[in-house]
């Protein structure tokens, strides 16, 4: 049973250090690159999917007080 145990738990470390990780950039990335692009505050960030590609999805008032919504890809930190 001991031996089952390490056995699978190899395999599961080993699978988790073998998988990508979900995004190149960050979510504090993607925030101050939605900020940087609005001059806004960022409200909140979230992941979401932006056509077939993942992106963040970063809520941000601007310095007029409206509200936008930025997708910033994941892979890559490119704005829409």
């Amino acid at each position: 049973m001991r031996a089952a145990c390490r056995v699978f738990a190899s395999c599961a470390l080993a699978l988790m250090l073998a998988t990508p990780a979900w995004a190149d950039v960050s979510r504090d990335q993607a925030a101050a690159a939605a900020q940087r692009q609005t001059g806004g505050r960022v409200l909140s960030v979230d992941k979401a999917e932006s056509g077939r590609r993942m992106a963040w999805r970063v809520k941000v008032v601007t310095p007029r007080g409206e509200i936008r919504v930025v997708f910033i890809e994941a892979d890559n930190g490119r704005g829409n």
